[in-house]
């Protein structure tokens, strides 16, 4: 008996999973209209743009390559419309500072 209520409770988990994993039916008719990559053995970049306005572009480059402090760089973009049907555009530095983001839309530090 522990068996099989164990079977449908494991079988009922992965399908909730399943459900709340699946993006909502708006977001599943959009089309790749243009994917572009280009991966180098110390760097990297790619562009992709959907049909619901998405776009993404990154670029990563290993710096100090060979020594202690050997990171790699990352600049990007991503846009996206909003629920208010404005797009907003996020720019992005990633490196040995960590993610730091900029947006006319996000709080900018004080200094």
């Amino acid at each position: 008996m522990k068996f099989t209520i164990a079977t449908v409770a494991f079988s009922v988990a992965c399908l909730l999973a399943t459900a709340m994993a699946a993006p909502p039916a708006s977001q599943q008719e959009a089309q790749v209209l243009r994917f572009d990559s280009d991966v180098q053995p110390e760097g990297y970049k790619f562009a992709v743009e959907t049909s619901d306005g998405k776009s993404h572009q990154e670029e990563g480059q290993l710096k100090d390559v060979g020594t202690d402090h050997e990171a790699i760089v990352v600049r990007g973009s991503y846009s996206y419309v909003g629920d208010d049907g404005q797009t907003y555009t996020i720019n992005y530095l990633a490196d040995e500072n960590g993610f730091q983001p900029e947006g006319a839309h996000l709080p900018r530090a004080v200094q």
